[in-house]
């Protein structure tokens, strides 16, 4: 069997101390194999996003582990967290993050920017990014003038200008309209199944939960039952 490109181990993560102090998550463990999509499903206030920000090392257990293909991330510090979660990983967030002023591509070549990659690649591959969802025509648009469906397939090519391994979307068709929130469900699917980009979604979406290959439901911090079952490399 491969090794599974996350391993979650007993994890627990806690906000504030003493009688202000709440557990968000308590003891949860689960593996996230390379290629499968999965949903991440609760009520407001259960730990479904703590548990998303902890998978993509934006934040830290208090105890418990995390292992990113078989390694802790518990020793990733500074510089080599930053270019670890910034070559591995792709967001795409319900709130879309877009800086208005500036320009699509500039948009979604940010992580490149971010990541030391020189201009003329950075606009190769940011180009490449929107030619793959379909704007290319809006590059030199500013992103303040899109549509909301459109904003947040920029959002995707920026998630794809580095080319993950692992997409977390958190509600990424939350504040889409139904016909809108379905193209970009495709979108992310297809990225997952023609590209094997792993897919974990955090979503209270029934409906976009069941398209995935897993789902992991949580309750007052703690998984209560996971359903599905993961790909086969």
């Amino acid at each position: 069997m491969p090794t599974p490109i996350l391993q979650v181990r007993d994890v627990h993560r806690s906000y504030g101390r003493g009688q202000t102090r709440f557990e968000a998550l308590k003891g949860v463990s689960f593996d996230v194999a390379e290629g499968e999509s999965i949903a991440i499903i609760g009520k407001s206030g259960s730990g479904k996003s703590t548990l998303m920000h902890l998978l993509a090392l934006l934040d830290a257990p208090d105890a418990g582990s995390i292992a990113l293909e078989g390694v802790d991330t518990a020793g990733l510090r500074g510089t080599r967290l930053n270019r670890t979660r910034n070559k591995t990983f792709g967001f795409v967030f319900q709130q879309f993050f877009l800086t208005g002023a500036n320009s699509v591509l500039e948009n979604v070549i940010l992580p490149l920017k971010i990541a030391g990659v020189g201009g003329k690649e950075r606009r190769r591959r940011g180009l490449a990014a929107l030619e793959q969802l379909d704007l290319a025509d809006k590059a030199k648009n500013k992103a303040v003038n899109l549509s909301g469906g459109q904003k947040q397939r920029v959002v995707i090519a920026r998630a794809l200008v580095n080319d993950p391994r692992i997409i977390f979307a958190d509600e990424p068709t939350g504040n889409l309209d139904t016909a809108t929130g379905a193209v970009v469900e495709d979108i992310l699917f297809t990225l997952n199944r023609e590209h094997g980009i792993t897919l974990i979604v955090v979503t209270h979406d029934e409906d976009l939960a069941a398209r995935c290959d897993r789902r992991i439901v949580i309750r007052d911090g703690r998984i209560v039952e996971i359903t599905g079952s993961a790909v086969a490399a």
